[in-house]
């Protein structure tokens, strides 16, 4: 009630949401994934373990879920006492479809108990008329470039309109731009350009089995674009699945005697 009155133009608030389970495999912690919006900007992210051990995608999106909404009440704070309107409730956008259910429908049952807590918190949110929680699709959710492994070339589509929102319309002029604002967007629309050429040859390589001059080591996600470039001129490559490596090629270390005493 102390807040002072709103002034100036009004801004519409959208986090987007995401968790990956088993994310590090030393200590079995999943991964929370978070991304807030004001209008089309992005202002803030979050990458971080989660505190908790989950056994199920359920339970590890439902802290992902539940700390989003804790992070947009105190977003929504923030912007009040800096007298900035906010159009209506946050738009909270996630991929798991069971707990976009259980938290968007008012009669829905929760009868796991240890996400109890963090149903109850989410669901006063949504009947607060704080958040409005929706499904994305996993392609289109850009939370997913802050939860999962991933290389450039696979969320260069995911990026591009989150740091270039307008580049469509930043086409390169024939005549040459005498204002400031054209030449930025002149360069900003050949930078894309080259960006967009550049990985999609990358990714058209890849895909087609060529040989390139980095080793991909997959990661231990299944389903996902999991692999981290490394130069193939290193001695040996840890992968992140245990007891398992990459050598280079040239060298054959199962003829190598001192590789024969440790495998005895």
């Amino acid at each position: 009630m102390d807040a002072p009155k709103p002034k100036g133009k009004s801004v519409t608030v959208t986090s987007f949401f995401d968790a990956n389970l088993y994310h590090d495999l030393i200590s079995g912690k999943s991964v929370t994934g978070i991304l807030r919006q004001l209008n089309k900007s992005p202002i803030d992210w979050y990458s971080k373990l989660q505190s908790t051990f989950e056994t199920a995608t359920f339970g590890s999106e439902y802290v992902a879920v539940r700390t989003c909404t804790e992070q947009v009440i105190d977003l929504r704070l923030t912007l009040r006492y800096l007298r900035v309107p906010i159009n209506g409730p946050t738009m909270v956008l996630g991929e798991n479809k069971s707990v976009i259910n259980s938290t968007a429908i008012p009669h829905s049952k929760m009868h796991k108990r240890w996400v109890a807590l963090s149903y109850h918190r989410v669901q006063y949110a949504v009947a607060a008329g704080i958040i409005n929680i929706h499904h994305i699709a996993g392609k289109k959710n850009p939370a997913n470039i802050l939860s999962k492994h991933w290389g450039l070339p696979s969320v260069w589509n995911t990026m591009k309109p989150l740091l270039f929102w307008n580049w469509k319309l930043m086409a390169p002029r024939a005549e040459g731009a005498e204002e400031g604002s054209n030449i930025e967007q002149k360069g900003v629309a050949e930078l894309v350009s080259k960006l967009d050429a550049k990985y999609d040859v990358k990714v058209t390589a890849q895909g087609k089995g060529q040989k390139s001059n980095h080793s991909l080591i997959k990661g231990s996600d299944k389903g996902t674009i999991s692999f981290v470039i490394q130069s193939t001129n290193q001695n040996c490559v840890p992968s992140s699945r245990p007891g398992t490596a990459v050598h280079p090629k040239g060298k054959d270390t199962r003829l190598d005697p001192e590789h024969e005493m440790g495998m005895k």
